[in-house]
């Protein structure tokens, strides 16, 4: 049986997605990979705060949504296929972050079938606003995911651009919103100890 026209076209353009969403492979971060070998990319950060969430949801602050908050994290930094990652540190490039990202979710995401094109705008812009419950876990996972990768290659990326322990806390300023178990445990044995050990520099 041949797929009919309405079936065809919705799935042309999902499929257009799918194949778009490729790209996210070759957008290059700032964290080395927990070896150290090499930085990883977007979508391994995204597969890997994925499968984090599905193992550290009971330590929400509030009971969530797996399935929303996965769906959020998996989305969050398809922009970046357009817009590029803009690494924590670079003051910078934040000033035009917003700007480039809401151009990019437009083309991007605007590409689906209108209703899903509205859904993961929806999702990504409740990502980015940070205040439901799902979108608060989902932020905590994006800030904690990079300082485990940090402390498991012996603070390599910190030591490569000197971060200062000051950026860092500043940066996660809003980390325990999502979970505070998971932020006191990140930073009594990931952040604390990588300043003991000289790879952040204490301020």
């Amino acid at each position: 049986m041949e797929t009919n026209k309405s079936d065809k076209e919705r799935l042309d353009k999902q499929f257009a997605f799918a194949r778009e969403l490729d790209k996210e492979k070759l957008i290059g971060r700032q964290t080395y990979l927990a070896n150290g070998e090499r930085k990883e990319n977007d979508a391994e950060h995204a597969w890997h705060m994925a499968i984090m969430a599905l193992i550290l949801s009971e330590y929400a602050n509030e009971e969530i949504d797996v399935l929303r908050t996965i769906s959020m994290i998996l989305i969050h930094d398809v922009v970046e296929i357009d817009a590029g990652d803009t690494y924590a540190y670079d003051e910078n490039g934040k000033k035009s972050q917003r700007e480039r990202e809401v151009k990019a979710a437009e083309r991007l995401f605007g590409m689906l079938p209108k209703d899903q094109a509205v859904k993961f705008r929806n999702l990504w812009e409740e990502f980015e606003a940070q205040e439901t419950k799902e979108a608060k876990f989902a932020r905590t996972m994006d800030n904690i995911q990079p300082v485990v990768l940090n402390d498991a290659s012996d603070g390599k990326s910190w030591v490569e651009h000197g971060v200062h322990l000051s950026q860092i806390l500043n940066r996660n300023k809003n980390t325990a919103k999502g979970s505070e178990v998971i932020w006191n445990y990140a930073k009594e044995n990931f952040i604390d100890e990588n300043v003991r050990k000289g790879n952040i520099i204490n301020d």
